[in-house]
């Protein structure tokens, strides 16, 4: 078999230009402030965050990382996965292990890749293509926050293992993630198997710092959704009036990333035809990372239709990988024991 790179785009033309207009106009409007996460990741965007995950602060990657290499054989045993489909791959960086560790296994015979960025899926897809000429290597330009764009059976055979890496799951909050859970169920068969990463509470003092760096990196990624807005919207953003702010919310157990108005101000919008006003230390909140403890986190898994079957901490117990299967019973009973 020759391996060969497929693109497939799901959303309709001007899909982000619209979205894009819809999320600023109710973000800015509303109160608090916000604006969506996934506005971050122009070329730009993604260059700042591969950055993040090198900092000494930002702990998730390398942790996450040294749990895959750990349990990756113990994965691909315990799924023998003939697909596997990566929700928000990006770089596709940390997948290699679990590559290596299925086709060592003799099972795997396709990725599919989905991510909302083309260019990320492109020179990911072709470098997966010359690195592992007999794969089959698929990539879908999707939102996931309104379309899985799972493959079609057909062309994704099972049983599937679904990764969903990098604590990206803390990035939806209490009300989006029941509804994640529930469109992925209901594309899953019996055999697919699901693998979450997850960042675990923990001390303050080590949270804020990941996503407060010493060397200013997040605060530049964070100011980049103004630098977006003003390309994409003719807006009036001056970086520098804003202040990168990270803080613990201790009652909601997640970080909270905003953007801070140094001074009262109002910014024009052209393309949508309104001026955002600032008050003197008005927020933006632009993104929230929400940290999980292991009895409330396994009872949602269960109320959104997942049996928790394995659980994998790094040495120092800061993130979680997990592997769940699609529950027979019926959604909201308890997760079988094993």
């Amino acid at each position: 078999m020759t391996g060969c790179f497929d693109l497939t785009r799901r959303l309709p033309d001007g899909y982000f230009t619209d979205a894009l207009h819809t999320d600023v106009l109710k973000g800015l409007t509303g109160r608090p402030k916000t604006l969506p996460p996934k506005w971050f990741y122009d070329g730009r965007g993604s260059e700042l965050f591969e950055e993040i995950t090198q900092l000494p602060e930002y702990y998730p990657t390398r942790a996450e990382h040294a749990i895959l290499a750990e349990r990756c054989d113990e994965i691909a045993a315990a799924t023998g996965a003939r697909t596997l489909v990566e929700l928000g791959s990006g770089s596709s960086r940390k997948t290699r292990l679990l590559l290596d560790s299925l086709l060592r296994r003799g099972t795997l015979e396709s990725y599919a890749a989905l991510d909302v960025s083309a260019d990320a899926l492109s020179e990911a897809g072709e470098q997966l293509c010359r690195d592992y000429p007999d794969l089959r290597v698929t990539g879908c330009v999707t939102d996931l926050e309104t379309d899985l764009g799972m493959p079609d059976p057909e062309a994704a055979p099972g049983p599937r293992l679904v990764a969903f890496l990098g604590g990206t799951l803390g990035n939806l909050d209490g009300e989006a993630r029941p509804a994640f859970y529930a469109a992925l169920r209901a594309e899953l068969r019996p055999g697919d198997a699901l693998l979450l990463g997850a960042d675990l509470v923990k001390d303050p003092k080590v949270l804020v710092p990941a996503y407060d760096d010493a060397q200013g990196v997040t605060a530049e990624f964070n100011k980049n959704v103004l630098r977006v807005l003003n390309r994409e919207l003719g807006a009036g953003f001056d970086p520098d009036a804003f202040q990168h702010v990270a803080v613990w919310n201790e009652q909601e157990e997640r970080i909270e990333m905003r953007l801070r108005s140094l001074r009262a101000q109002a910014v024009e919008l052209p393309a949508l035809g309104m001026t955002a006003e600032f008050e003197e230390g008005e927020e933006i909140l632009t993104e929230i990372a929400v940290k999980f403890r292991r009895a409330p986190f396994t009872d949602e898994l269960a109320r959104g239709g997942f049996a928790l079957s394995h659980w994998w901490t790094d040495e120092e117990g800061r993130f979680a990988l997990l592997l769940a299967e699609p529950s027979p019973a019926r959604p909201g009973t308890q997760p079988l024991s094993r």
